[in-house]
């Protein structure tokens, strides 16, 4: 059987391309000409010896070898990224101070900051568990030096926007719906100001449904305590979601659609430099990752475009 070895520099662009959703802007991403990145596709399924892609309506989709591809070549690359960060920066030292929404305080900060302390053991990372006011507040005076926010109403200088993650309702996954008939529905939620409890009444206010608030926490494990109780429903995005509760399907239960929440990057620097450049680059991956896979659903399937 021939040996394959595949070439990072055509898997980094085909990862780049599904997660942008678009190859021409992968070229735009990585300075090429779509001629030259159309060559680098045509030698990946050359060496794959079988299709990656096939043409759905005006764009490109995965067949399912791409898809399989997908996820070795996300490992590689990971794997070479931090082969790489390790040799170049295995003096740096100093700290770096990060902030998360509740949400990624489990999978994604584990996954990230592995990544970051096994390249980089000489550096400490302070972390700050918060919501989004206050990592916002946090950044802009200098306390934070990163931080993963959802968007909302307050912005800081020096935000990247990484993507949206698409709004659910969600409920307990082993007890019937909550939904008395001609009663308001039993709403689970955060002390109020919060993003995902506006994007809730303000969707059920323009249905007509009537709501009220059967629970407020001020953490997010009150809420998933309150919604696996079966004491109403939440509005959250499919990121971090414990076992025994379950995503609900909007269009069977005559609940209202929601909108996609935009996920930012927020840096007290234009320009970061050091720990902090380097921590901000396996975040953006690591997330660009976790918004694109499996575990985060997509409402409509949508082909990649290709120009």
């Amino acid at each position: 059987m021939r040996r394959v070895t595949f070439d990072l520099d055509v898997l980094r662009t085909y990862v780049l391309g599904i997660e942008l959703g678009s190859f021409a802007r992968a070229a735009d991403r990585l300075g090429r000409s779509t001629s030259a990145v159309s060559s680098q596709l045509k030698k990946l399924e050359d060496q794959a010896g079988t299709p990656l892609l096939h043409k759905a309506g005006r764009g490109l989709a995965m067949t399912e070898a791409g898809e399989t591809l997908l996820g070795y070549a996300r490992r590689m690359l990971e794997l070479n990224d931090e082969a790489a960060a390790a040799i170049r920066g295995a003096e740096l030292e100093g700290w770096v101070r990060l902030g998360l929404q509740e949400d990624f305080g489990e999978g994604l900060l584990q996954e990230v900051l592995g990544q970051f302390a096994r390249a980089h053991p000489k550096v400490r990372v302070e972390v700050r568990i918060a919501r989004n006011a206050e990592l916002l507040e946090r950044v802009t005076s200098g306390r934070l030096d990163l931080a993963l926010a959802w968007a909302g109403n307050q912005d800081t200088p020096h935000t990247e926007r990484l993507g949206e993650v698409p709004l659910c309702w969600i409920g307990a996954a082993d007890r019937d719906i909550p939904f008395p008939t001609g009663e308001p529905w039993p709403l689970v939620a955060l002390e109020a100001p919060c993003l995902l409890r506006t994007a809730a009444t303000n969707a059920l206010d323009s249905a007509g449904i009537p709501w009220r608030v059967a629970i407020t926490s001020p953490s997010l494990a009150g809420i998933w305590a309150g919604v696996s109780a079966g004491l109403g429903v939440t509005v959250r995005t499919p990121i971090g979601l414990p076992p025994g509760l379950r995503l609900m399907n909007a269009d069977e239960l005559g609940m209202p659609q929601l909108p996609h929440l935009p996920l930012m990057l927020h840096r007290s620097d234009d320009v970061l430099a050091g720990a902090a450049a380097r921590l901000a680059e396996i975040l953006r991956a690591e997330v660009m990752t976790l918004i694109t896979a499996d575990a985060v659903p997509r409402t409509k399937a949508s082909p990649l475009a290709y120009s």
